[in-house]
């Protein structure tokens, strides 16, 4: 007599170091059914898993060391998708360089690694105020924008070209959080997401994180400030502030999931680590 094979529970693993991100996600996942297990060190010991497939919350580095032993692969935005914008999704210049190319400026510019934390994100009055050849390669890509001023700052987190949850997480360059339903200024935040979103069909993975603020005069007249895309970064790694933890567990699962469950879309926006599961 045959049996029908028994699924085991599906698996969310953290770094070792606990945030405030990963405390309310654990939770989330167990009333779901999922196991947690939280890492020790910054390699996956055999007999680690005591589930089905894994999923992953961590920072990049963290990430990097554990995802192709964890089976994982791992969703990140691509390097240009910021540059590759129209201007009036971004309301400022911004162009891609690479760190030998930043060394070289003269002028002030906000300088950012796209998808890592090689180096602080912050404006540099000069390219060569950046950290030097012996922490990070000449080849690095850095985005590259002129300064402005965001007076309100909000993460919405994306699934299938769609904002699920968001929050409010700075005011005037300080941190100040706040749930994005019932913000005043929700409505006008979703239908800007909505249209850069439509703009960037097919140039995102299915699930991503996008900021998006409001820059004080930047084409519009003085105290009105107008919305832009601040940047884009992977879920599996960002902060939820006040977002709802259920609907960001839905793109954190999706971000960085089993490799083999990858769709042929997201397979464009894999972070390099998991294309060694290939």
């Amino acid at each position: 007599m045959s049996s029908e094979p028994v699924e085991l529970p599906r698996t969310l693993v953290f770094s070792p170091r606990a945030n405030d991100t990963s405390q309310v996600l654990a939770p989330a996942a167990h009333r779901r059914g999922l196991l947690t297990e939280h890492m020790t060190g910054w390699h996956v010991p055999e007999g680690f898993l005591v589930g089905g497939p894994a999923h992953l919350y961590a920072g990049p580095l963290f990430a990097d060391a554990v995802a192709a032993d964890l089976g994982i692969a791992l969703l990140e935005p691509p390097d240009d998708w910021l540059a590759r914008l129209p201007g009036e999704a971004v309301r400022r210049g911004i162009r891609m360089l690479t760190m030998a190319e930043a060394w070289a400026l003269r002028s002030p510019a906000f300088l950012k690694p796209p998808n890592d934390k090689s180096f602080p994100a912050r404006v540099y009055l000069r390219g060569d105020l950046l950290p030097g050849p012996d922490a990070v390669d000449a080849d690095t890509p850095v985005l590259a924008s002129d300064p402005v001023r965001f007076t309100i700052e909000f993460r919405l987190y994306v699934l299938d070209g769609e904002v699920v949850t968001g929050a409010q997480y700075a005011v005037d360059g300080d941190l100040d959080i706040e749930p994005l339903a019932g913000h005043e200024a929700e409505s006008r935040i979703l239908g800007f997401a909505r249209e850069v979103l439509k703009e960037s069909a097919g140039m995102l993975p299915s699930a991503v994180v996008v900021d998006v603020g409001l820059i004080d005069e930047a084409g519009g007249a003085k105290g009105d400030p107008v919305p832009a895309v601040i940047e884009a970064n992977a879920a599996w790694a960002s902060g939820h502030y006040a977002a709802d933890p259920e609907r960001v567990l839905d793109v954190v699962l999706r971000a960085a999931g089993p490799s083999a469950e990858t769709s042929g879309h997201d397979r464009a926006f894999l972070r390099p680590v998991a294309r060694r599961l290939d």
